[in-house]
């Protein structure tokens, strides 16, 4: 049991480490990291992990991370902050934003057929005579009908580009015809990354690495373990007959597009911050190594969505919609809204991001040992954050023209009639304006005098909702413009509220 007791020494010395200097912490965040320190410590302790190391990232910078237990469990040796994972699946992301990057650049189309940009495929045999052709996209969204690879794929990682030249070439056997559904393949993501290599000219790693880790400053990412610095790189282990047992290394290969990337926490936060800053919309300047819209478009899901019992521990059982999107998984939960994940699983290391775009807040985790992730943990990290109060989604501006829809609204209950607005033809033909009068003569009868001093609360720049406080009661109110230039209103709604 003496690697138990390397681990145990290597938490007691567990450090938080910021990338760079930040500002002194509030108590709010110091409550929410204390919390997010202790769900993660609690993994390594009760799934025998030898080292993890971990983040959370909020409006663009690295808010805490922190390095625990061993990098080396054979050895003893701690893991840091700089310590070199491999985050298996979590590559697929960078593989989708490649491919979105090339479109970009008129090099390719993701509704052309794959076989345009890899001959080998124009031979294939598919499950039927009406099958489609794979297309790129296809291949993005895991719909291409290829069978689900885990197992598998995860032990391709080596293959040399020839040897995948042969496998393409002798066809693949189809679970599906393409287009019917999603299903996992680790082999579709590996032709995602023989497609970058052939468009673009050059190695899929050199590509990912010329062209989004260097403006990114990721100067500790990579796919090649073996050249790389091997000092403080994190060595995979498995837990078996009660002792870490260590993995073999697998060097860089033709599958590394689906889960060969190596990073540190002190890189990849750079990624998770570079995403976030796409949202929301907005002018201004737009300097990543892709547009601000191309990566939003990473939470466009195909049209497979799921349904899920939410995992037990998360708070309150809910329902949660799930998407697979462009190298993401896309999750609609009743707490959080809008979750854009991905976990990573391979022999000897596990990993998870998972990020809330409209909040700009996002936690990632890398351990290693086998196919140990830290999903729950990341999900219960971001409950965390939310209840705390560090990671609220952000506030929809109020616009001039929504602004304006809600100055008018207030005059036409002022002088209780909805004529004093600018109505679309489509409201007094829905209720006339006799009863509409009448409709607010007996609201405002039973509420009373109303100060109308709360600020609207908008639902996108056309639409808005409000409430006012009277002397004998609320109003709630709607309000939404008419898609037209001029001010108009297709709806405008006083009812009485709780």
């Amino acid at each position: 049991m003496r690697n138990i007791k390397l681990l145990a020494a290597a938490m007691a010395i567990a450090v938080p480490c910021a990338a760079s200097a930040q500002p002194a912490p509030s108590v709010a965040t110091e409550a929410a990291v204390a919390r997010v320190d202790a769900i993660f410590s609690e993994l390594v302790r009760e799934k025998r992990v030898p080292g993890m190391t971990y983040g959370i990232v909020k409006d663009g910078r690295l808010l805490h991370v922190r390095a625990i237990g061993l990098r080396d469990a054979e050895r003893g040796l701690p893991a840091t902050v700089d310590t070199r994972f491999r985050i298996a699946s979590m590559s697929k992301a960078f593989t989708a934003m490649a491919i979105l990057k090339l479109r970009d650049a008129g090099k390719l189309s993701l509704d052309a057929p794959a076989e345009a940009y890899v001959p080998h495929l124009r031979g294939w045999r598919y499950p039927t005579s009406d099958s489609p052709r794979i297309t790129v996209r296809d291949l993005l969204h895991h719909s291409a009908g290829f069978v689900e690879d885990n197992p598998w794929g995860d032990r391709q990682q080596p293959l040399s580009e020839d040897s995948f030249s042969a496998m393409l070439g002798a066809g693949v056997p189809f679970a599906n015809a393409p287009g019917l559904r999603m299903e996992y393949s680790n082999y579709g993501y590996a032709l995602l990354g023989r497609i970058v290599g052939t468009v673009s000219g050059v190695r899929y790693q050199d590509y990912i690495g010329q062209q989004l880790l260097a403006p990114l400053q990721m100067r500790s990412t990579g796919y090649d373990i073996f050249t790389a610095p091997g000092a403080d790189r994190a060595r995979g282990f498995r837990w078996q007959d009660e002792r870490w047992v260590r993995e073999p290394d697998m060097a860089d290969g033709a599958f590394g597009a689906m889960g060969g990337m190596e990073t540190t926490a002190n890189d990849y936060w750079r990624w998770v911050a570079f995403l976030m800053n796409a949202w929301p919309a907005r002018d201004g300047a737009d300097a990543g190594p892709v547009s601000r819209a191309t990566a939003r478009e990473i939470v466009r899901g195909s049209n497979f969505t799921t349904t899920r019992a939410r995992p037990v521990g998360l708070g309150a059982p809910c329902r949660q919609a799930v998407s697979y999107a462009m190298g993401w998984s896309v999750v609609d939960d009743c707490d959080l809204g809008r979750v854009v994940t991905h976990g990573g699983g391979y022999p000897g290391f596990g990993s998870v991001v998972a990020m809330l775009p409209d909040a700009g807040v996002g936690v990632f985790a890398f351990t290693n040992r086998t196919y140990t992730g830290a999903s729950q943990q990341a999900w219960r990290a971001l409950l965390a954050l939310r209840e705390t109060g560090l990671a609220p989604d952000r506030a929809i501006p109020v616009g001039s023209g929504l602004a304006a829809a809600y100055a008018v609204a207030k005059a036409a209950w002022t002088a209780g009639d909805p004529q004093r607005a600018p109505l679309a033809d489509n409201v007094l033909l829905d209720r006339d304006v006799t009863r509409r009068r009448a409709d607010i003569a007996t609201l405002k009868a039973s509420v009373g005098d109303c100060a109308m001093a709360e600020p609207i609360a908008p639902t996108s720049a056309m639409e808005g909702s409000f409430s006012w406080t009277c002397t004998k009661g609320r109003v709630a109110g709607r309000v939404q413009r008419a898609p037209t230039p001029t001010l108009s209103l297709q709806v405008l709604d006083f009812t009485p509220a709780p």
